[in-house]
């Protein structure tokens, strides 16, 4: 990476400079100013406009960031400046023909002196199959324009052999390619005259459509972007098929139901028009359907495994059994959670409201409480209880096997069981060493809830910090191409 930065140039080094402040990323010697302020001492953050600033002031505050998630950002945009150089240069040499690069096509951009006043739009849609080699490869592409009259509709023969044709998804077997002649380079030049003159490509995840076109552009509009969860992450994405649902009032496909290119494509481009024309805003996307047998659990995470799982009845309102969740892959150390099952939905439902606790969320933006306890041992602690949701993994397991589950959980350590036997022996023999031993072990379990609590919200922030920042950015670059899209019209309209 100090390589890189060493050898990049100025205008390189101070777009990065400002990217990294807007982001409000920090280096070992803090931000931009804080740097500015320990490295010169004679002005100080007084200059801190990046571009009168040195190359070697920017690349020494650059190589200031040694986190793991900061660096792979600094490499992504090293890259990507690296990557529009090379392209710009073989653009430079022959401007009149298209700019391949490992045999992907570059389309031209409306010339700078000029404003944009083109609002002409067209929606696409690809399907994939697996190569024998691993990659993916165009087998269909469907472009419809802003009336939904279809541009392009074609089957396209893949240059490689095909492993899977994911028929259930796709829709297309081998004996449908018969008698197929189109190639991948017969689709990018009909995409480079359905794009040129600045139109704009619509489409939901269209960063896919393009890798696998092999086509460069830059005027684009992704469904999956501008349209947001109203209560979760700006990160998480919505399904096709659940925006359709919640903005134009219809599934796109049942479930189970294969892909249909030209169905996805005048999808995303009524969505768009939504968007535009009926100022939709941030909406309530109605979200992945959750299995009624998991809609009548609760999860109940960050459970201290000093506590036995029969004490979650007095937690708990209501009748319901427990299901021990299957360890996830990342470390729990001294905590486990659990399912509680119970008759149905509404019961479920019933019990999350009447739960005493405070409302919070997840790190993935979904509602949940914390639930503060006591034991019967006088220790006290804190879990988290929330509702299922689509993405959560539950563990089917047998009733017989549950019981053993949960008897094996009121065990879970040895040494605790035998600590806590001894502590009740010494009960009976010494009340005023009991109440003591309460106090201590009280004492030490609300000192490490605090440290684990303060520790995982203090790394929450700063991963949600980043990754709000990047999404932010994308957003607004969207947000501003719509606008300019808005005012374009009605300037056409007068």
């Amino acid at each position: 990476m100090d390589e890189l930065i060493d050898t990049a140039e100025k205008k390189v080094l101070v777009d990065i400079v400002k990217m990294v402040q807007k982001r409000g990323m920090k280096g070992t010697k803090g931000d931009w100013k804080e740097f500015l302020n320990s490295y010169d001492k004679k002005f100080g953050s007084s200059l801190s406009d990046p571009a009168r600033r040195s190359n070697d002031v920017l690349a020494s505050f650059l190589k200031t960031f040694d986190k793991e998630n900061d660096l792979k950002f600094l490499a992504n945009v090293m890259q990507c400046c690296s990557n529009r150089k090379l392209v710009d240069e073989l653009a430079k040499r022959n401007p009149d023909k298209e700019t391949p690069v490992q045999g992907w096509v570059v389309t031209k951009l409306c010339k700078k002196s000029k404003v944009r006043r083109s609002d002409d739009m067209v929606a696409i849609d690809c399907e994939m199959v697996e190569c024998v080699d691993g990659t993916e490869a165009l087998v269909k592409i469907c472009v419809v324009d802003r009336n939904l009259e279809v541009k392009l509709d074609k089957l396209v023969k893949p240059n490689k052999g095909v492993a899977n044709y994911r028929t259930e998804i796709t829709g297309i077997t081998d004996a449908d390619l018969d008698g197929v002649t189109c190639s991948l380079a017969d689709i990018q030049k009909s995409m480079k005259k359905l794009l040129s003159n600045g139109t704009i490509l619509v489409g939901h995840s269209v960063n896919n459509d393009l890798k696998v076109l092999k086509v460069d552009h830059a005027w684009v509009i992704d469904t999956s972007l501008i349209f947001k969860y109203s209560d979760g992450p700006t990160f998480r994405r919505p399904s096709l098929n659940n925006l359709c649902k919640s903005v134009l009032g219809y599934e796109v496909r049942q479930k189970g139901a294969p892909h249909n290119c030209l169905d996805d494509a005048c999808a995303a481009m009524k969505l768009v028009l939504a968007k535009i024309d009926l100022q939709v805003a941030n909406i309530s996307i109605i979200d992945e359907d959750v299995p009624e047998t998991n809609m009548a659990k609760l999860l109940l995470h960050r459970i201290p495994v000093h506590m036995p799982s029969e004490e979650l009845h007095k937690i708990m309102p209501g009748n319901f059994t427990i299901e021990v969740k299957q360890p996830s892959k990342k470390p729990q150390g001294d905590k486990y959670s659990v399912y509680v099952v119970y008759k149905n939905s509404q019961e479920a439902q019933q019990a999350y409201e009447d739960v005493k606790g405070n409302q919070e969320k997840d790190s993935y933006g979904r509602p949940q409480k914390l639930v503060t306890f006591q034991l019967s041992t006088g220790i006290v602690g804190n879990l988290y209880v929330r509702k299922m949701a689509h993405d959560d993994s539950v563990q089917q397991v047998s009733s017989k096997k549950r019981a053993l589950q949960v008897e094996e959980n009121s065990v879970m350590s040895k040494k605790l069981i035998t600590e806590r036997t001894i502590l009740k022996e010494n009960l009976a023999d010494s009340k005023q060493l009991c109440d003591h031993l309460k106090e201590i072990e009280s004492l030490k379990e609300q000192l490490k809830q605090t440290s684990d609590q303060c520790s995982d919200h203090l790394e929450e922030i700063e991963r949600l910090k980043q990754e709000l920042g990047n999404r932010d950015f994308e957003i607004s670059v969207l947000n501003k191409m719509v606008s300019k899209l808005q005012k374009d019209k009605k300037l056409k309209k007068k």
